[in-house]
Formats: structure tokens, C-alpha cells, sequence
């Protein structure tokens, strides 16, 4: 009969012939529940956060005329929200008709699976949302109204048949930077979010390995 994720954990992780394997067993047990029950409600709470925060700017967007930002921005943020969704059910695969140290060893693989893919995400996510901002700026019409400004100075800016070439260089290659540099971006993010839950996992399972040896 398939176990779901609570009854997993009565197999223990260590052989239960040994004298203090019971103890040993409900102790990790119940510190591997508690490190993957607050990784699911923390990574919950921070796509729902993602999905309000991109709402609430996309209003405030409207009434600050910077709605191209404001639409790109949400878009985006809520791709990046369904990717993970779907990533988070493909946690439902991993086969519960197995030991609870097996199954805290699949939830790690898991993890660093999404954690892979979402790296890669963010190289091109990072990029278009500075690209999304800076357009957004660009024809907003309080930018519009200080460019026409500017435009009545001579030499203040250089025009391409209307285009700022000059301007765009500096976007261009931050832009590239961000893609470049984007993965490295994202696991500091990760880390500064996650990372005392990560430590924690890795101790668990390093404690483990080093019991049933």
C-alpha cells in the first residue's frame, strides 16, 4: 500500500535491531519533517509573495505611467511562478513506498534539480527585467516630457532616426552582464532566503550517512 510523506518516516533510517536505533530513528525523523514541511511552506509563501508583489506594482504601474514596466514585470514574475509549480509537483513523483532516508535523499536530488533549472531561468530572466525597466522608463511620459527637454539643449543626446544608440550601449551590456552573471545572482538570492534551511538538510543527511555506517 503506497505511504504518504507522514508514515514515511516510521521506517526510521537506521536498523532498529540496534539498541538506541529507536531513539536515534524518532530524532531524525522528526528533524527531517520539520527541514522539508518549512522548505514547502517557505517556497509556497514566496510564490504567492511573487504573484501579490507583481499584482500590486501592475496597479501602481498604472497610476505611476510606467505600465509597460509595471505589465512586463508581471508577466515575468508570474511565469517564473507557474515554471515553479510545476516543479513543485513533480515533488508528488518521488516513490513514498520507501525508506524515510531514501526519501529524504530524493527530496534532496529534488531539490538541487530545481535549484538547476531555476539558475538557468534566471540568466534570462534577470536581463529582461532590467530590459523591462528601462523601457518602461523610456516611454513613460514624465521620461518623454524631460526628453524633449533635453532635446531642446544641443548636444545632450545623440539620436539614431529617433533611437538613443548611445544610450543603449550601457543597457546593452548590463543587460549581457545579467545573463552572464545571472545564475551567481540567483543562488545569492537562494541562499540569503533558503540557505539556513539548506545547511540544515545537508547536516541531517550527513549526520544520517555517518550513523548507518
Amino acid at each position: 500500500m503506497e505511504k504518504s510523506i507522514e508514515t514515511i518516516w516510521k521506517d526510521g533510517f537506521l536498523n532498529n535491531d540496534a539498541l538506541v536505533a529507536p531513539k536515534v530513528n524518532n530524532i531524525y525523523n522528526l528533524k527531517s519533517k520539520h527541514i522539508i514541511s518549512k522548505f514547502n511552506r517557505m517556497f509556497k509563501r514566496n510564490l504567492i509573495g511573487l504573484v501579490i508583489g507583481s499584482s500590486l506594482f501592475l496597479i501602481y504601474a498604472v497610476f505611476a505611467d510606467i505600465l509597460i514596466m509595471g505589465i512586463g514585470t508581471f508577466i515575468i514574475s508570474n511565469v517564473i511562478v507557474i515554471v515553479n509549480l510545476k516543479l513543485m509537483k513533480t515533488l508528488n513523483n518521488i516513490d513514498k513506498n520507501v525508506s524515510s532516508y531514501n526519501y529524504l535523499k530524493a527530496f534532496d536530488k529534488w531539490l538541487k534539480d530545481q535549484l538547476r533549472i531555476n539558475r538557468k531561468l534566471a540568466r534570462i530572466y534577470y536581463p529582461l527585467f532590467f530590459i523591462t525597466a528601462i523601457v518602461g522608463i523610456w516611454f513613460s511620459g514624465n521620461f518623454q516630457a524631460l526628453l524633449s527637454e533635453i532635446l531642446g539643449k544641443p548636444h545632450q543626446i545623440y539620436l539614431v532616426n529617433g533611437f538613443p544608440i548611445l544610450w543603449m550601449l550601457p543597457v546593452i551590456l548590463i543587460a549581457g552582464l545579467l545573463a552572464i552573471f545571472g545564475d551567481k545572482i540567483y543562488n545569492f538570492d537562494v541562499n540569503l532566503i533558503y540557505g539556513r534551511v539548506f545547511r540544515k538538510l545537508n547536516e541531517i543527511i550527513a549526520d544520517i550517512e555517518e550513523l548507518r555506517k
